[in-house]
């Protein structure tokens, strides 16, 4: 997997400061997408063990809230391999900072895997499941209302992944 770039100090992506990975790989295709130069998998620098040693020490300063994963499409299949190994190494260091995702595809509360049936590898439920809060949906130009919060257009949600697993059912984390 490759990578954007990685702002640790972003106040935009999440609530708190919070390191913000931008994954690189998409294939949404989103109609005047923010980071379209991030589309392409082979853009970028390689997530070698080196960036996520660095991106692991600089989460452990108290005031850092978490991580956020963006892209790119952080829950394309290529991606998913990458971050969960990652992820699963964050959640374990640090448990009480938050994780959150921002993705163009819509999660299945019911299943705990993404709609896009095809997108959905071994790794999936696992990923999501360690995530606190995902945004959802694809970004939609016609819906964009700045007003929303830590999302572009009005059809995307902000969910509580972890009541919304015990649920089995959306339990969004904003209204």
């Amino acid at each position: 997997m490759n990578y954007a770039t990685i702002k640790f100090y972003d106040i935009a992506n999440g609530e708190g400061v919070r390191i913000s990975l931008f994954v690189s790989g998409c294939t949404h295709r989103c109609k005047n997408c923010f980071n379209q130069v991030a589309w392409d998998f082979a853009y970028g620098e390689p997530f070698t063990k080196s960036v996520q040693e660095k991106i692991l020490k600089e989460l452990a300063p108290d005031y850092i809230a978490g991580l956020s994963l963006l892209g790119g499409e952080p829950l394309e299949p290529e991606n998913q391999k990458a971050l969960l190994p990652f992820v699963r190494e964050v959640k374990r260091l640090y448990p009480k900072k938050t994780v959150w995702c921002y993705t163009g595809f819509v999660l299945d509360e019911k299943t705990g895997e993404l709609t896009a049936t095809c997108k959905n590898i071994p790794e999936t439920k696992e990923l999501v499941s360690l995530f606190d809060v995902l945004v959802d949906g694809p970004y939609v130009e016609e819906l964009k209302d700045i007003r929303l919060k830590f999302r572009g257009s009005s059809n995307q949600r902000v969910i509580d992944v972890q009541k919304t697993l015990q649920e089995k059912k959306c339990v969004l984390y904003l209204t």
